[in-house]
């Protein structure tokens, strides 16, 4: 009597997780059927600059792209020896014929860059004001960067199809935590002391977070921001399975055909392209946190 009642209580779970299971399963089919369209046509204009933008560094000569590149890695750090390695690293890129794919890389790593810093930060900031709102936060921060990758691609898909869009949702969601977890660490670890004085000469609390805050949380920042970089270099291969272009399409055909130097080739663009947003954002770090201190300057 006791064994019957053993095996009737897993058969009894197993019936009732399944219908727990077509239940939700059911829920999110109707949803997407019912919001999909309103949800993709909130997101069209960031599909008509995202291709507008990839479209203008396609048209745009790649010895002017590399330039601009140099130019932009010689302001972040002052230095030759980064716009040098930008100079030789892009056109190694261009010589071995990976140029459009990269091209098409750079677009969505910097357009999900951009969404990153403008979801990321605000909530980043809200957290640094509320300590419930943090208790809110870090938990779904947590599953986030727990969540395997493949993941974030099933519900995407189902609401959105595959396409460029939905590959920069899923790479926003995968990397947008550091950006979130270091702003709010650097606004709250900014002195009190200096807010304190801030306040008694009579700045309000927009002058204090956007003259005093930010700025000297700006290093703190800046890491969060080179991590949501790295991250969404790392997920690239794997909305490449969605329909996004660039190296990460290469990369998948290398796997699926085992072509080895294909996969190994574009493997290392998506390398030298994580090295170089890398060096850029540290060496902006770096400089921002020696003009706050009122060091010299190279």
């Amino acid at each position: 009597m006791a064994d019957s009642w053993l095996t009737e209580v897993p058969e009894m779970s197993r019936r009732d997780l399944l219908a727990i299971r077509q239940t939700l399963d059911g829920a999110y089919r109707n949803f997407s059927r019912e919001y999909g369209e309103g949800i993709e046509a909130f997101f069209d204009p960031l599909l008509h600059f995202l291709v507008w933008f990839e479209d203008l560094l396609l048209a745009t000569p790649w010895w002017l792209v590399i330039a601009v590149l140099a130019g932009i890695a010689y302001l972040a750090s002052r230095s030759w020896k980064l716009p040098t390695a930008v100079v030789v690293s892009f056109t190694l890129i261009a010589y071995l014929g990976m140029w459009e794919d990269t091209m098409s890389t750079m677009s969505i790593i910097l357009v999900c860059t951009l969404v990153a810093i403008g979801v990321g930060v605000p909530i980043g900031i809200a957290m640094s004001k509320s300590n419930r709102t943090q208790a809110m936060v870090t938990p779904l921060l947590d599953i986030m960067q727990t969540m395997p990758a493949f993941v974030y691609l099933i519900p995407v898909v189902m609401l959105l199809g595959i396409g460029k869009i939905p590959g920069v949702i899923a790479v926003v969601i995968y990397a947008i935590p550091p950006v979130i977890r270091l702003t709010n660490l650097g606004i709250r670890l900014v002195d009190k002391d200096v807010l304190e004085a801030a306040t008694a000469y009579g700045a309000n609390g927009f002058q204090r977070l956007f003259q005093i805050q930010l700025p000297l949380a700006m290093p703190t920042i800046m890491a969060g921001i080179n991590q949501t970089i790295m991250m969404a270099l790392a997920m690239v291969v794997i909305a490449s399975m969605i329909g996004v272009s660039g190296l990460g399409q290469p990369v998948l055909k290398s796997i699926t055909n085992q072509y080895f130097t294909l996969g190994l080739l574009n493997g290392l663009a998506i390398v030298v392209i994580a090295i170089i947003f890398d060096r850029v954002s540290q060496s902006y770090a770096k400089r921002s946190q020696q003009h706050l201190k009122g060091g010299d300057h190279d």
